[in-house]
């Protein structure tokens, strides 16, 4: 068990990969962890039900799901209009699966639900290592992003990015590393939605891909797998 260093934190839970983990490596270090997912009207909906059962998984504190519709009003993404996902060719070259805002309005709602809580830490999955260019993923964005809301609030705000600067072969070492396999196999990565995966589009590529360098089996595809052979059976 890792020494503890605060004692709550509030986890932006996706759902996916990344949150996931993130998740479980803050179980080490908080005594209680609140988790907080945002249904923006992505096109990955599913997730939203992976989250719930993760964090349910995890005990959880509480876990709140939130309803940003203005994103989805506002679109100009492929995550939330029905337009084939393209990992290039959006604005400065981006893939056109870029949500303008979103992890800085995300990180703003969480800091405020921290705030109600007493709460100074917030943990997210961004990584600007293996990632798809996305700007508001960079630690950089985030170092910026506490002192305006230390400033806007009056309230010391710590984002914690652990996988800030690993490979997805290394954040999926560091899943295994805080006991975070089990829930991975409810946690959901395709932009298209599907159950089991695409494998195609890019978030399946980069999944499949950290896991492959790892050596280690995806349990989403494993449970992908054991419900197929359970179904064929009955």
């Amino acid at each position: 068990m890792r020494e503890r260093i605060a004692p709550s934190a509030v986890v932006l839970l996706s759902g996916g990969q990344d949150s996931t983990t993130c998740l479980y490596w803050a179980k080490e270090r908080f005594e209680r962890l609140y988790a907080l997912t945002f249904d923006y009207g992505q096109r990955h909906r599913i997730e939203l039900e992976a989250a719930r059962t993760i964090a349910q998984m995890a005990g959880v504190a509480a876990h709140r799901i939130l309803k940003v519709s203005e994103l989805a009003e506002l679109g100009g993404s492929a995550l939330l209009e029905d337009i084939p996902i393209q990992e290039r060719g959006g604005r400065g070259n981006l893939p056109n699966t870029f949500v303008p805002g979103r992890n800085l309005l995300f990180l703003v709602l969480a800091a405020a639900w921290a705030y109600q809580l007493e709460c100074h830490d917030l943990v997210g999955g961004m990584c600007q290592t293996d990632y798809s260019g996305y700007p508001d993923c960079r630690r950089a964005t985030l170092d910026a992003l506490e002192r305006a809301i230390e400033l806007g609030m009056e309230w010391t705000i710590r984002i914690h990015t652990p996988l800030m600067f690993l490979t997805k072969a290394q954040s999926v070492q560091l899943a295994q590393e805080v006991g975070a396999l089990d829930a991975l196999a409810y946690s959901h990565t395709c932009y298209e939605g599907r159950f089991p995966p695409c494998g195609v589009c890019p978030a399946c590529r980069l999944r499949a891909r950290g896991f492959e360098e790892a050596g280690i089996e995806d349990p989403l595809l494993v449970r992908a797998r054991q419900l197929y052979a359970s179904n064929q059976v009955s």
